[in-house]
């Protein structure tokens, strides 16, 4: 009980040492409390015995609480703007690991004899996230084996391509792709007005985002009996997102700062499940499909994103929700300092859950000797 009250000191306070150490020297500000939150979970992760449940429980609140908070300021109007590139981003990355898995899969075929079941899985998990694995994985009878290596290749190449994303991937990509064009979106958005906030402006937030979370959880736990990943992401990015047409809920200060440091807390939460130690024995054929699949898949979105000229920030938050699915769009937008995006990604995500078992299934059973 003692080490998850430590632990919890740690999650809630470093954010704030984060944010202070960011303010006060230029160096910490470049690397982005962000990114010092998810090194200093990692590092905890590795070196402490950690309770992996308890992280697990406040990374996934974080998230819940998070979303509607970072909602409640949208402006849909100007989101309309961007929503067309987001959506071809998201599809171009959707073909591309398709395209990607099959090919693969054919050339690797007499390596493992469940190769194609593998294709689908990869094609599922990089379109909608892990609960599409699984749920393919389920579906084609794959062995437990071969799921439990591919999901831990899976966590360690996501590991080291969420650091890439929210360190140097802006700067990569920008040599190559357009910037973001922010033309029509730093119009007067009452950024002026939540500029000055405090505890009950803080306290006000949170309130709305619990009810928002707990309205989804209730409705959907009525309905189901369970409270099932995607649905829930989905209710709540809804509810959040109807909210912020209430004038009075949209000008309320402090709902997307509030919502950014919940995404701090969560960051140092999900780097504690980071175990850089299964990478030493995670090498085998399947490692090695899994990491083939990955890494060519998002650099032909990158490359088609080229053909297609769509942005840097779009492409990075579409990959973002094709990889990770919504629950990282908050984090990776705040890296890349780009809130606007952040609409644009989570409806990706939410796409990726649609989609991904029916584009997975498919990729399977055609490669099916």
């Amino acid at each position: 009980m003692g080490g998850m009250v430590l632990l919890g000191v740690v999650f809630i306070g470093f954010p704030a040492l984060a944010r202070w150490g960011a303010n006060r020297w230029r160096t910490l500000e470049w690397v982005s409390p962000i990114v010092m939150a998810y090194l200093v979970g990692i590092a905890i992760g590795n070196l402490f015995d950690v309770d992996t449940d308890f992280s697990t429980s406040v990374s996934e609140a974080m998230v819940l609480l998070a979303i509607p908070l970072l909602l409640f300021s949208t402006d849909m109007r100007k989101w309309l703007r961007i929503a067309r590139p987001a959506m071809i981003s998201f599809g171009l990355a959707a073909v591309s690991v398709m395209a990607v898995s099959g090919v693969t899969a054919f050339l690797l075929a007499d390596r493992n004899a469940e190769t194609w079941k593998m294709a689908g899985m990869t094609v599922g998990v990089y379109t909608g996230g892990t609960p599409n694995m699984s749920a393919i994985g389920v579906a084609v009878d794959v062995t437990d084996e071969t799921f439990v290596l591919m999901n831990g290749a899976d966590v360690v190449l996501s590991a080291v391509y969420l650091l890439f994303l929210m360190t140097i991937a802006r700067r990569v990509l920008g040599r190559f792709l357009p910037p973001f064009d922010e033309t029509g979106l730093n119009g007067d958005d009452g950024l002026a007005e939540r500029a000055h906030f405090g505890a009950r402006s803080v306290l006000a937030s949170l309130g709305l985002a619990v009810l928002v979370g707990g309205a989804v959880a209730g409705v959907i736990l009525a309905i189901t009996g369970e409270l099932p990943v995607a649905p829930v992401i989905l209710g709540i990015t809804t509810l959040g997102l109807a909210a912020s047409f209430v004038p009075r809920i949209r000008a309320l200060p402090g709902t997307y700062e509030t919502g950014e440091y919940l995404l701090l807390v969560f960051a140092v939460a999900v780097g504690t499940l980071a175990d850089v130690r299964e990478l030493a024995g995670s090498f085998s054929d399947i490692f090695v499909f899994v990491a083939i699949v990955f890494v060519s898949a998002i650099l032909l979105h990158y490359l088609l994103a080229r053909l297609f000229r769509i942005d840097t920030d779009t492409v990075l938050i579409t990959s973002t929700a094709a990889v990770f699915g919504p629950a990282f769009v908050g984090p990776v937008a705040a890296a890349i300092g780009n809130r606007a995006i952040i609409v644009s990604g989570l409806a990706a995500g939410v796409m990726g859950y649609a989609i991904g078992n029916y584009a997975g299934l498919a990729v399977a059973y055609l490669l099916q000797p």
